[in-house]
C-alpha cells in the first residue's frame, strides 16, 4: 500500500482489490483503473479520544458505587467492562482501516465495514446534493464529512474523516460531474 499526499493510504486495484485491513474483498470491483483512497488517521484519533473520555469515567463511577454499596468483592464485575473497552480500542482501528473511496469515470465507490463489508456505488448523474459538514469535534481534529444525497434514499452515502480541502475538492468535482451527467435527463 502506498501513502498519498497528506499521509492518506492509497492503493491500486490490480483485479480484485484487497481492503486496507487485509484479506480479499469480494465486493470490490475488478478494475485496473481504480485508485482507492483511505480516510485520515485523525478520524481514528478522534474516535479513540471519544472512547477514552466516555467509557473510563463511567467505569470508575460504577466501580466506586459497587465498592460503597455492595462491597469490594463485587468490583470484580468491572473486569469484563474493561475488556470491552480494550476491544473497542482495537475495533475502532479495524473500522478506520476499512473506510475507503474511489472516483471512477461514471460513479463514486465507497467501501467500508469489517465483518459486514459494504460497497456503495453512487452514479454521478444520480447525485442531487453534495454537502460538506464539520462538527466542533471534527473541526478540532481538522476533519470534515462529505455527505451525498441521491434520488434514491437507499444510495445516500457519506465519507467521514476527510481533510476539509479534500472534502471541498470532492464536493466541487462531484457537483460538476453530477450536473454534466444529469443534463440529458
Amino acid at each position: 500500500m502506498e501513502t498519498g499526499s497528506e499521509g492518506v493510504p492509497t492503493e491500486r486495484a490490480p483485479g480484485v482489490e484487497a481492503p486496507p485491513g487485509g484479506g480479499p474483498s469480494p465486493a470490490a470491483p475488478a478494475r485496473d483503473d481504480v485508485e482507492w483512497r483511505g480516510v485520515e488517521r485523525a478520524l481514528l484519533r478522534m474516535r479513540r479520544t471519544v472512547l477514552l473520555l466516555t467509557v473510563p469515567p463511567i467505569l470508575l463511577a460504577q466501580t466506586v458505587l459497587l465498592w460503597v454499596l455492595v462491597g469490594p468483592v463485587w468490583t470484580v464485575l468491572m473486569v469484563p467492562l474493561v475488556a470491552v473497552t480494550v476491544f473497542g480500542w482495537f475495533a475502532l482501528g479495524r473500522n478506520w482501516r476499512s473506510w475507503r473511496y474511489a472516483e471512477r469515470a461514471d460513479d463514486l465507490l465507497i467501501s467500508r465495514g469489517v465483518l459486514w463489508r459494504e460497497m456503495t456505488v453512487v452514479p454521478y448523474g444520480r447525485m442531487q446534493l453534495v454537502e460538506v459538514t464539520s462538527g466542533p469535534l471534527e473541526r478540532r481534529y481538522g476533519l470534515a464529512r462529505l455527505q451525498l444525497h441521491t434520488a434514491a434514499a437507499a444510495t445516500d452515502a457519506a465519507i467521514p474523516g476527510l481533510v476539509p480541502e479534500e472534502a471541498e475538492r470532492l464536493r466541487d468535482r462531484l457537483t460538476e460531474l453530477g450536473e454534466a451527467r444529469s443534463a440529458g435527463l
